[in-house]
């Protein structure tokens, strides 16, 4: 899957599947609210690459930075329904 661009050629965000590790899916927001759609409290995996993945377009998924150490690059995932997976306490 690919990311969309707007009117500025601005990407949208995209994540790996939580399903596979390896699968680029577009990341949803509600367009009523412009709120990121998440699944909360979600079980991840250990499937994910630690280097950016990109799509047909050279656009990199969302990648963030371990809460372990504070420096190994990490691939953020989302459902298969574009909801990114989050953990709230």
């Amino acid at each position: 899957m690919n990311a969309h661009f707007d009117e500025n050629h601005t990407p949208t965000l995209t994540a790996i599947s939580s399903s596979d590790g390896s699968t680029i899916i577009n990341v949803n927001a509600d367009p009523a609210t412009h709120i990121l759609q998440v699944a909360d409290n979600s079980t991840g995996s250990d499937l994910g690459p630690t280097s950016a993945k990109f799509d047909e377009n050279r656009v990199p998924v969302l990648m963030a930075v371990s809460s372990a150490d504070g420096v190994t690059p990490v691939a953020v995932y989302a459902d298969s329904s574009g909801n990114l997976l989050v953990k709230s306490t």
